[in-house]
C-alpha cells in the first residue's frame, strides 16, 4: 500500500474540531472548555469548530448529513491544518458510505482522535492512503493534571518529523477525571509486557479492536499484509470479548502477513491480566513466532501515545523492549 503523511503542524495553524461520533454538547456538560482552549493556545494552535458539533439527538450524536458536512468542510477549507475529533462513541462508521474520498485525497491534512474514530481513520487509509493519527480527542485536553506526557507525545507526532521512541510511562491513570479534577488516582506503572520475543517493522493498523472489526468485508478495511497491529479496547471488552474479537481479525485471509502485535493497556474494569493475555495470544496461530508486546501506553487509559495509522513502527521485544515510530 502506498501511503502519504499529511503536512506537520506549525505554530499559528488552525485546527478544526468536528464530531463524527458523539456531540460536543455531551462533553460540555462537564465544562472543561477553558482548560482546552488554554492548552491549544500554549501550543500555538487556533481552534475552530464545525457548524454542527453541538447538535444532539437521542443517541447523543447528530445526523449523518450534519456530521458529513462538517467533515467535508474541514477538509475542503485550505485554512485548516488538522481535524480533531470531539470525542469517541459508537457510530462514526455510519459516515463511511457518504464520504467524498476525492475531497480527502485532494486535501491531505492531519486527523486525530481514538476509540470509535478508528473506523474513520482506517477507512481513510484504505481509500486514500492518507496517514491519520490515533491520539487524544479535543475533550482529552480538558484533563488538568497527569496530561503532560500525553501532550508531549501529541506534539512529537504532529509537529516533528524525526523518529519517536516510546518508553513505558512511570505512572498512569484510569479514573473518571472529567467528573472531579481534584480527586484523581495516579497508579504506578508496571512497564510493558513482553509476551513473545522478536523484532519486526511494519505499517501500523489499529487501534480500537472492536471498531476495526466493523470494517471487515468492506472496501474500507486496510490490508493486513505487512501490518504491525496496534490493538486496544475499553472497559466493556473483558478477556472473553477481546479474545473472540482478536480471533475474528486474525482469521482474515491476509492476516498471515502481519509482522507483530502491540496491545494497549487495559482498563482495570476489563479484568484482563498478563496471564490471561498470554493464553489468548498463545491460541492464535498467525501470531506464532512473531513479537508481541502488551500493556503499552495507548488505549482508554492515560498517558495516551499518538500513533500514525499507516505509519511505520519498529518493534523489538526482549529484556528491554523498544517501540520506535518512523515519521515522514
Amino acid at each position: 500500500m502506498d501511503v502519504r503523511f499529511p503536512p506537520k503542524l506549525r505554530r499559528g495553524d488552525s485546527v478544526r474540531v468536528v464530531a463524527p461520533a458523539r456531540s460536543r454538547a455531551l462533553v460540555q456538560e462537564y465544562d472543561h472548555s477553558a482548560q482546552i482552549e488554554a492548552r491549544f493556545t500554549e501550543m500555538g494552535l487556533k481552534l475552530a469548530y464545525g457548524r454542527h458539533v453541538d447538535e444532539r439527538d437521542d443517541f447523543d450524536s447528530s445526523s449523518i448529513v450534519s456530521r458529513i458536512q462538517d467533515l467535508h468542510d474541514a477538509f475542503g477549507d485550505p485554512s485548516v491544518a488538522a481535524v480533531l475529533t470531539v470525542i469517541g462513541g459508537f457510530n462514526s462508521n455510519e459516515l463511511l458510505p457518504h464520504i467524498d474520498w476525492a475531497v480527502i485525497a485532494a486535501n491531505p491534512k492531519i486527523v486525530c482522535g481514538y476509540s470509535d474514530i478508528t473506523a474513520l481513520q482506517n477507512a481513510i487509509l484504505a481509500k486514500t492512503g492518507l496517514v491519520t493519527y490515533s491520539g487524544p480527542h479535543w475533550a482529552s485536553f480538558g484533563m488538568r493534571d497527569q496530561f503532560d506526557q500525553t501532550q508531549q507525545w501529541f506534539l512529537d507526532a504532529l509537529f516533528d518529523s524525526g523518529p519517536v521512541e516510546l518508553r513505558p510511562a512511570l505512572t498512569w491513570t484510569d479514573d473518571p477525571w472529567f467528573l472531579d479534577q481534584d480527586r484523581r488516582e495516579e497508579l504506578p506503572g508496571e512497564g510493558w509486557w513482553g509476551l513473545q520475543e522478536g523484532s519486526a517493522e511494519g505499517r501500523i493498523i489499529g487501534t480500537n479492536l472492536c471498531t476495526l472489526n466493523l470494517l471487515q468485508g468492506t472496501e474500507m478495511m486496510p490490508p493486513l499484509d505487512g501490518a504491525l497491529l496496534a490493538l486496544e479496547d475499553d472497559s466493556s471488552s473483558g478477556p472473553v470479548t477481546f479474545a473472540r474479537d482478536l480471533t475474528s481479525l486474525l482469521q482474515l485471509p491476509d492476516a498471515c502477513g502481519i509482522r507483530g502485535l502491540v496491545i494497549g493497556r487495559f482498563q482495570r474494569e476489563s479484568h484482563m491480566t498478563r496471564s490471561l493475555l498470554e493464553q489468548i495470544v498463545a491460541r492464535q496461530p498467525p501470531l506464532a513466532g512473531l513479537p508481541v508486546l502488551a500493556n503499552a501506553d495507548f488505549g482508554h487509559t492515560f498517558p495516551l501515545a499518538t500513533l500514525p495509522i499507516g505509519g511505520t513502527v519498529a518493534l523489538t521485544v526482549a529484556d528491554t523492549s523498544t517501540l520506535t515510530i518512523t515519521q515522514h
